[in-house]
């Protein structure tokens, strides 16, 4: 219905009104409301309903039609002067450009109505010069570009039968900013010396050059590319330096596992241009499928942790963990390089997942932000076939079912996960987490790091945050102070310890696509306040979320 009204700031206003007081049976997903509010709240936006009103209360007429024979005029009133006058003299120089009295001829056909072009021949132009035939694409041609000492051109060659060609112009650079040279032009003098056929040696040219340079190219005549509106993160470190794959090193983007780059150019299927959104020059990253063909040689140093990979079979509770994607060999060659990404307003997400090593201090988190904020978040209740105790009750510790029925919602694919321990079932139920987002509270889960195949979608619009082991000797030292406060009495062995540390290091090489956010729990108040400050700023700061979220 928006896109339907008028746009004027009043309307907006009451789209955005009605917007508020959408009523939750509408059927309309949450990340449709809040990418919508975004759009309608921005200033730009609105900036762009005000000049739009403006626009329609004025009616645009042109004020003559004859403005080339009234500048003609000019030129003769003023050409007695301009041997006298500086001023006369640029304004005549100004008035006789090729580009100005073109644009003045263009004005007056508009003006006039007349899109008829001029009969074959005819002096249409009342004395202006004609336009130029169009240059044949195998013509010459002299360009001259201004380039400060040190300053990278942006620009890449290649060599094709002999003529060196630009292979590509890194979007943002100073040949870019210029756009008198476009990919496929061929280069065959640099201020009057011939080039060779060394792509090298034309860059190291290029590069001691400075103040004006002529070029002397044969053009490609092909149109640049327009930059494109695609944002990607990263789930990889890049160093352009240690690339050996680079074409050119110095025109290597650098760039960390989970910053948030936009590619402005992806022609080239090995290299891809792009940009941090935080600003800075544009540069050469590997492509998708670059990355994905080199790393998928590299040995997967998880390979053989089992078939859980990321448990631990603790002494407590041993329980084999079945999810709705079962098959485990698909996290072992999974290749995540980019995640596409769009940016949207804050907004709380449905479900806050903590992920991590048995043992890392979850729990205590989880607990300590529900009773913080008991209005702000809730968690599930699992549920067991397993008979109830005299002192327990259905729904606080468990909700308990029978196992037929439980074996029945397990083959229907309604568990996030469940596992077995001494006989009996235990597990997570899909419609108990929305029940909890259903209340307007964000789900904390505490679940198998596999269950994030299944989480990670508009449904659940989870923030992600795993919980990484310290050193072992400080995971020493902590255990200890547990034991000595009597906080505990279970004692961990050191390897124990060296379990849980392993365990950590192999859960994140093998998920930390999946990490909003990393803390390391060597202290367990600091880990608190950091946990506490990500999930505030998702209310208050504008968001990266998978575009597949968004449309």
């Amino acid at each position: 219905r928006a896109v339907n009204v008028v746009f004027s700031p009043t309307a907006m206003q009451q789209v955005l009104d009605n917007l508020n007081e959408l009523p939750t049976c509408t059927g309309a997903k949450d990340i449709d409301l809040i990418f919508l509010r975004g759009i309608m709240e921005s200033p730009i936006v609105r900036s762009l309903a005000k000049a739009h009103e403006r626009l329609e209360e004025v009616k645009l007429e042109a004020v003559r039609d004859n403005n080339v024979e009234l500048v003609s005029e000019i030129l003769e009133d003023i050409s007695p002067l301009a041997s006298r006058d500086d001023s006369a003299a640029e304004l005549s120089r100004i008035l006789k450009e090729p580009h100005f009295q073109s644009l003045l001829e263009a004005h007056d056909k508009v003006a006039s109505k007349s899109y008829e072009p001029p009969p074959g021949g005819s002096e249409a132009n009342h004395g202006v010069p004609a336009a130029p035939q169009a240059v044949q694409a195998d013509a010459v041609r002299m360009i001259g570009i201004r380039k400060k000492a040190g300053e990278p051109l942006g620009v890449t060659f290649r060599v094709e039968n002999s003529d060196l060609v630009i292979a590509r112009i890194l979007h943002g650079g100073m040949i870019d900013r210029q756009g008198l040279l476009h990919v496929g032009d061929i280069i065959k003098e640099v201020n009057g010396k011939d080039v060779g056929s060394n792509p090298k040696e034309l860059q190291d040219m290029l590069k001691s050059c400075c103040g004006g340079i002529t070029l002397k190219i044969l053009p490609s005549y092909r149109d640049a590319a327009l930059p494109q509106q695609v944002y990607v993160k990263p789930h990889f470190d890049y160093n352009p330096a240690s690339d050996t794959l680079i074409p050119c090193k110095e025109a290597g983007l650098s760039f960390s596992r989970g910053d948030v780059l936009q590619i402005v150019n992806r022609e080239d299927p090995n290299w891809w241009q792009a940009c941090h959104v935080v600003g800075g020059s544009t540069g050469l990253i590997p492509s998708q499928f670059l990355e994905e063909k080199r790393k998928a040689f590299v040995r997967r140093d998880w390979e053989g942790s089992g078939v859980l990979c990321g448990t631990i079979s603790g002494k407590k509770k041993k329980k084999m963990m079945y999810l709705t994607a079962r098959n485990a060999e698909f996290d072992r060659h999974e290749l995540q390089v980019y995640e596409e990404v769009a940016r949207v307003p804050p907004f709380q997400r449905k479900t806050l997942v903590l992920i991590g090593a048995q043992g890392v201090g979850r729990r205590s988190l989880k607990n300590r932000l529900m009773v913080l904020n008991p209005t702000r978040f809730g968690t599930t209740v699992p549920f067991t076939s397993r008979r109830p105790r005299e002192d327990e009750k259905d729904g606080q510790s468990y909700r308990f079912v029978s196992r037929t029925e439980m074996e029945l919602d397990v083959k229907a694919s309604r568990y996030l996960e469940h596992g077995e321990y001494e006989g009996n079932l235990y597990g997570t139920k899909i419609d108990s987490i929305l029940e909890v987002v259903q209340t307007g509270r964000t789900c904390i889960l505490d679940v198998n790091p596999q269950a994030l195949k299944v989480l990670k979608t508009p449904e659940f619009m989870p923030y992600v945050v795993f919980i990484a082991a310290p050193e072992l000797d400080t995971l020493r030292a902590m255990h200890k102070a547990v034991v000595d406060a009597g906080i505990t009495t279970k004692l961990l062995t050191d390897t124990d310890l060296k379990k849980t540390v392993d365990e950590s290091g192999r859960i994140q090489r093998a998920y930390s696509h999946y990490f909003d956010l990393t803390i390391v729990n060597d202290n367990l108040d600091k880990a608190f306040e950091q946990l506490q400050a990500a999930v505030d700023r998702l209310c208050t700061e504008p968001q990266w979320v998978p575009v597949s979220w968004v449309y």
